[in-house]
């Protein structure tokens, strides 16, 4: 191979392929190849690669980092460049393309950041003195978390992991605090009061309104900060002042005034979103503290904690009916009492408000609980809608009982951290996903009886041939003694005889019992798409396998995965391999249920570890799920994929087979990249699962 640099024509030939997305008549290569020529082979080389693996992000990206790699060579080791390009593609993630492209264009910065002149901050550095900080300014209590994406999901505020983008680390730290300021002003100041989903979807360019109103009411959220918080506001204005303020027209400053008004809302900022999104201007560029938005996520987690806190509310008020009676010492049977509420504002109160409560009209000290679903409550919505103050009757809600409450938190005992296979870098990130074990919570409904009943004539047929493959034999070939002569080791010993070699002596055959040596985990997609017949025909399924493998005897697990982000994964223990098939088993696959997403890689490296703590000759890893790799937090198309595939080759590496069941339509498309040509199965009809998987089980254990 030679070692002597690539030629100019060479270069423009692989830029031309990496790039072809993003080139023009007036936008060439020719430029860029001049500037790489004279560096050298192993240089050129990196940027190539690099190219390709940036393109996979963003084209724009690729593109920018070509253009300024050979400046970058001039002011840094190899190692810094890679560094450099890392971060870059770390922005990208968390801020888009813009920020992203701006931090490839600062070389000189990163070169002197790289040198020591500069001082960053990391999320670990300051997330305990943030959440302090968080807690001080009312409300609920929000959770701090390094992240992808800058955004909040209303329960968690999610911060980059690292801020580089000032030469003074007070700076960047103020701007960690402004950060987390914003995203905790759009849970206090009404930033969800209507629902983006809904709001955003009636856009035909849904991206452009989404920034639009991401840009608008971060305007509207730092007036509400400036007003009631003003030396923090001066804080971030400090930080604002080093970048350009825009140039905005007057249509643009018109609506900027309404929502500088000291009673603007949320629905003044859709309105203003309205009226400008027809404008084809370009919408400014985002302040260095403006937060993204995620509306579904959004959506999803307030919907669970907002029927949480409904339940929680009229069950409190239930008992405070019950005191109130008691009180009040009233024989008869009571009616119903009517519970009011009004907000007043209140400086002696830490959240500037204090709640009236009263029933029939007489005054009730509410609990300190009380006080805190009143105002996560408004928080949400607002108001307290009169349906909230009806008090519930007795019955089993369990506060905090929502099994996908329990998320994660670094320290926890309980979790155990895996690494992850981000292909654009290629290289794992580590220790990035967070999961625990927990138990599917029982129910104890007949459906593993009605199964049975429903299916007896098959479990029956399925048991006999399983109950041939246990006893079936295997005939012993090329064996020193035996019951009849190897015809074929015989004609190959005849030969080797007549060229002058030594004849063996294994020329029998003999029978031996097959002794099956099996270990099998079945690992069953819980998200939210397998609602409805895909996760009954799933139960099926395993009802079917288990009361089959009972006859076999073949060692089995059964574990469910779902989750939320990469802080939040989730294995369900339905049957573990020491574990009998009991009722208590039974009710754990009635109890399957969909959840939310479907990270993939963790699960796989998770079972895989548990899959390779068993002796067994032959170890299985089968898949049943109903789509391709998903979670909201970036983990979808490309990038889900890839990291599955480098999970599965992982588990090959330990000496398991992976195997999938799949109902996905479009799984020709991915999972032979996944799983290999020949380890996967598509079945186009969700109620084929339950009479298939048995004949599947057979011939990948034959």
């Amino acid at each position: 191979m030679s070692n002597a640099p690539f030629t100019f024509s060479e270069l423009e030939a692989q830029l031309n392929d990496t790039l072809e997305l993003v080139l023009s008549t007036d936008r060439t290569t020719s430029d860029i190849a001049n500037t790489l020529k004279d560096l050298t082979r192993e240089q050129q080389e990196f940027v190539m690669k690099w190219s390709i693996v940036s393109s996979r992000s963003n084209a724009e990206l690729a593109y920018q980092f070509v253009e300024n790699s050979a400046s970058a060579f001039r002011k840094m080791s190899m190692d810094d460049v890679h560094n450099w390009l890392i971060q870059a593609m770390d922005v990208y993630d968390r801020q888009g393309l813009y920020q992203a492209a701006s931090v490839l264009r600062k070389v000189d910065k990163f070169s002197q950041a790289a040198r020591g002149k500069t001082n960053s901050i990391s999320f670990e550095e300051v997330a305990g003195v943030l959440e302090k900080f968080i807690c001080g300014l009312s409300g609920r209590d929000l959770k701090l978390e390094a992240g992808d994406i800058f955004f909040t999901d209303t329960k968690r505020l999610f911060l980059p992991g690292v801020i580089t983008r000032f030469k003074k680390q007070s700076d960047n730290y103020s701007l960690y605090k402004s950060m987390a300021t914003q995203l905790w002003a759009q849970t206090w100041y009404g930033t969800f009061h209507i629902n983006p989903v809904t709001e955003l979807d009636q856009f035909e360019r849904r991206d452009r309104a989404l920034q639009l109103f991401c840009y608008l009411e971060t305007i509207r959220l730092t007036h509400c900060i400036k007003r009631d918080l003003p030396g923090l506001h001066r804080e971030m204005l400090a930080l604002h002042d080093q970048s350009e303020t825009p140039k905005l027209g007057p249509d643009w400053l018109t609506w900027i005034k309404k929502l500088e008004a000291s009673k603007a809302t949320v629905g003044d900022t859709y309105d203003a979103v309205t009226a400008l999104y027809n404008l084809n201007k370009k919408i400014p560029e985002s302040f260095y503290y403006q937060p993204l938005l995620n509306p579904e996520v959004v959506v999803a987690v307030m919907a669970e904690r907002i029927n949480e806190e409904k339940n929680a509310l009229q069950h409190a008020l239930n008992d405070m009916s019950g005191e109130f009676r008691s009180a009040k010492a009233e024989d008869d049977e009571p009616e119903e009492l009517e519970f009011k509420v009004e907000r007043h504002d209140d400086e002696n109160e830490a959240s500037g408000f204090r709640y009236e409560l009263t029933a029939d009209d007489e005054p009730v000290a509410p609990p300190i609980d009380v006080k805190n679903l009143l105002e996560s409550i408004f928080q949400d919505l607002g108001e307290i809608p009169p349906e909230y103050l009806v008090a519930a009757g007795d019955g089993g809600y369990r506060p905090g009982g929502s099994e996908s409450n329990n998320s994660c938190k670094p320290g926890d005992a309980d979790v155990i951290y895996y690494n992850e296979w981000d292909y654009r870098r290629q290289q794992y990130r580590k220790n990035w996903c967070w999961l625990k074990e927990k138990d599917v919570h029982p129910n104890h409904e007949p459906f593993v009886e009605q199964t049975v009943k429903k299916h007896y004539g098959l479990i029956m047929n399925i048991r006999k041939t399983f109950e041939a493959l246990r006893g079936e034999d295997r005939l012993l070939k090329r064996q020193t003694n035996g019951d009849d002569i190897d015809l074929n080791a015989v004609v190959e010993a005849h030969a080797d005889m007549l060229h002058g070699m030594e004849m063996s002596d294994r020329l029998f055959t003999r029978p031996s019992r097959l002794e099956r040596n099996i270990a099998v985990m079945f690992m069953v997609d819980m998200s939210g798409s397998t609602k409805g017949w895909i996760n009954d025909a799933e139960r099926e399924a395993l009802v079917l396998l288990c009361e089959a493998l009972e006859v076999l005897g073949d060692r089995y697990a059964i574990y469910g995965f779902s989750g939320l982000t990469r802080t939040r994964c989730e294995i369900y223990r339905v049957k573990k391999f020491d574990e009998p098939y009991s009722n208590d088993v039974r009710n754990r696959i009635t109890g399957i249920s969909p959840k939310d997403y479907t990270r993939m890689g963790v699960t796989i490296r998770h079972l895989s570890k548990l899959l390779n703590e068993v002796e067994a000759r032959t170890k299985l890893l089968i898949t049943l799920s109903d789509g391709k790799p998903d979670d909201f937090d970036g983990y979808r198309g490309e990038y889900g994929i890839e990291d599955t595939r480098q999970a599965l080759i992982e588990a090959k590496h330990l000496g398991i087979h992976p195997f999938c069941i799949t109902i996905d339509n479009e799984a020709h498309e991915y999972l032979p990249h996944m799983y290999g040509p020949v380890n996967y199965v598509l079945l186009n009809d969700v109620k084929k699962l339950p009479l298939k998987i048995a004949d599947i089980y057979r011939q990948l254990t034959h």
